[in-house]
């Protein structure tokens, strides 16, 4: 069992016994925060010390994204105390913070999309020309190379970035918040969206400014990147502060007990077993240079996972069965029948249902309700004979998946924008379970999700194909493809490479047929 609050100050005590190799630049003390229905954060504290990584770990609505928002002057403490540098500090605004040399990189992207990576990492500070009239693009485009050079990333300063993927859009908000030369950079699950290579280019960045004496707070649900990035661990639970660890000696599984309080039962595949008839069959698809010439078939309570590095396809084809890309060419066939599926509602209609990798811009609508947003596919279902809502029934739906998916909000009608992000990713898979499709593509769908709503994720995705649902599984994450697939398709540059049985596929086998770069398809 996790210990209380009160508990841990003794054994903090003890961890910090050894003086540390240098001084504190951040200490937050007694920190409150609340918001309509609900008490953020109760008495917090932490700190943070020069040339060290310290991971600040919880699950979802733990409290410790809204403890980084006050640290970075995105909102104001309730109550408590922050010193900086020694001195006793305020932050009524993000430059206020970043003045102090406070930077953060939102686990949301906060990027604006018609305008270039460079314009975006220098908003507000872009070098000038003609007497301060214009921007020297030039000048602009050079300094952002010098970013990313630094990054060793390979994004062209001048490129839109609303044209580019999940991924590098979550390099370009890295980029933006080591432009500042910060001292202190705090990383909100910064690499939700990046591939193996990526990953350790941002650790050897990471590493650089350790070196530096820039001090990290790593906010991240990925037990090892902690392992391999963290000094230190803080733990938080509802609101609360828990204890802070040495992540050297400390086992994840202790970490983990103090997450959740509670001991959790792992979410493992079943053995294989007879699937009932084909639900969803796909010859021969293309669409450009992104997928070419896919096939495929899914069966009636089946995972089939889908594997592949960044930018294998594994996205695109996803997208372009559930009819939000155009095809090239290709048949989609829906329990043995042909199907023609030229938009989303095309898909919705035939049964198939679409979680996206990005859940902000394409899985919920922010400024909705969770009511709504749940019920929002369904809406049809509450028209009276009068077209009124009918609201009981739209209350008790919504309360029920709720209920069911231990979504953390204060009521049905909270705003999803004030949900934490795993508990969007739950509003996400509840509108589309509501919908009852039988065909389910989940794309990454623990992606920003702590370790122990990922239990409850997969408990869930295993229950559906015990239903008899058809369920697609892409995800970046080998151990989450090899827990959950009865078979594994792994795709590299477009194609599928091979097709493993779940029960016999390995990381390594995988990874071999995600580089057969020149493979036919399979």
């Amino acid at each position: 069992m996790a210990r209380s609050p009160k508990s841990v100050s003794t054994s903090v005590t003890d961890t910090q016994v050894v003086a540390p190799k240098h001084p504190s630049v951040v200490e937050m003390h007694g920190i409150e925060k609340s918001f309509p229905g609900v008490r953020a954060l109760r008495g917090v504290r932490f700190d943070l010390r020069a040339g060290e990584v310290h991971a600040l770990m919880g699950e979802n609505g733990a409290g410790k994204s809204t403890l980084m928002k006050i640290l970075t002057g995105v909102y104001q403490p309730d109550a408590g105390e922050i010193i900086v540098d020694g001195k006793p500090a305020t932050m009524p605004s993000p430059r206020s913070a970043q003045d102090l040399g406070i930077s953060i990189i939102h686990q949301e992207l906060h990027l604006m999309n018609h305008l270039t990576a460079a314009q975006n990492i220098f908003i507000g500070r872009e070098p000038r020309r003609g007497f301060g009239v214009f921007t020297d693009n030039v000048a602009l485009n050079a300094k952002a190379a010098e970013v990313f050079k630094r990054m060793n990333v390979n994004i062209a300063p001048d490129v839109e970035v609303g044209g580019l993927t999940v991924a590098k859009q979550q390099l370009v908000e890295i980029a933006k918040a080591l432009s500042f030369n910060s001292k202190v950079l705090v990383m909100d699950e910064p690499t939700s969206a990046l591939n193996e290579q990526e990953v350790e280019h941002l650790f050897a960045v990471i590493d650089d400014l350790k070196r530096k004496g820039v001090a990290i707070v790593y906010i991240t649900h990925k037990m090892d990147e902690v392992k391999r990035i963290a000094d230190r661990i803080t733990v938080m639970r509802d609101g609360q502060y828990i204890d802070t660890l040495p992540a050297a000696t400390t086992s994840m599984a202790k970490i983990i007990s103090l997450m959740v309080g509670r001991e959790l039962t792992d979410a493992t595949r079943e053995e294989a077993r007879n699937y009932g008839e084909e639900v969803l069959r796909v010859e021969g698809l293309n669409r450009g240079k992104h997928i070419k010439n896919v096939t495929f078939s899914l069966k009636k309570g089946e995972i089939l996972g889908f594997a592949g590095l960044m930018g294998a396809g594994r996205t695109e084809v996803a997208r372009a069965i559930f009819g939000a890309d155009a095809i090239d060419s290709g048949e989609i066939y829906i329990h043995g029948s042909k199907r023609k599926i030229n938009s989303p509602a095309d898909a919705v209609k035939n049964g198939l249902a679409y979680l996206s990798e990005d859940r902000k811009r394409f899985g919920i609508v922010t400024g909705m309700s969770v009511r709504d947003n749940i019920t929002l596919p369904s809406w049809s279902r509450y028209l009276s004979a009068r077209f009124w809502m009918k609201d009981k029934a739209l209350n008790k739906d919504a309360h029920s998946y709720v209920g069911t998916l231990k979504v953390k909000t204060p009521h049905v009608h909270q705003e999803t924008r004030l949900l934490s992000g795993g508990n969007q990713q739950k509003v996400v898979i509840a509108k589309w379970l509501l919908r009852d499709c039988d065909i389910l593509f989940f794309d990454e769908p623990t992606r920003g999700i702590d370790v122990g709503a990922k239990a409850e994720i997969y408990k869930l995705l295993q229950n559906l194909a015990e239903q008899g649902k058809g369920i697609v599984v892409i995800s970046s994450e080998l151990p989450e493809v090899l827990r959950l697939s009865h078979r594994v398709v792994v795709m590299c540059e477009g194609r599928i490479t091979g097709e493993l049985d779940g029960k016999h596929a390995t990381q390594e086998s995988i990874m071999h047929l995600a580089t057969l770069r020149h493979a036919n398809a399979a």
